[in-house]
């Protein structure tokens, strides 16, 4: 039943997968034989291009996300406004059939 909620969805996926990625990488930074100048330099410039990418993946997202509830928005108001022409309709409808 847990395993059902671990890492499901496309963004579970995402970041299992990131997060392995940023572990080997660190693996690889220290055990790579270089001197402790250049491997700081290959830090920081691997943290620089970590940092680029996920904000183009935010902003990516954001606009996915914005688009959605806007898409969502206009489906709702459509299905109250239909529902309110429904009502009103039937309360017409019950107000004739039954005259006091």
């Amino acid at each position: 039943m847990s395993d059902e909620r671990c890492c499901s969805g496309s963004g579970g996926v995402l970041l299992a997968f990131l997060a392995g990625g940023l572990v080997g990488a660190g693996l690889a930074l220290l055990y790579t034989p270089v001197s402790g100048h250049e491997a700081r330099e290959r830090i920081g410039g691997l943290a620089g291009d970590l940092r680029k990418k996920s904000e183009d993946w935010t902003g990516d997202v954001k606009q996915k996300v914005e688009k959605f509830i806007d898409e969502e928005r206009s489906v709702i108001k459509s299905a109250y406004e239909a529902g309110r022409e429904a009502m009103a309709k039937e309360k017409a409808r019950f107000e004739n059939v039954n005259p006091e």
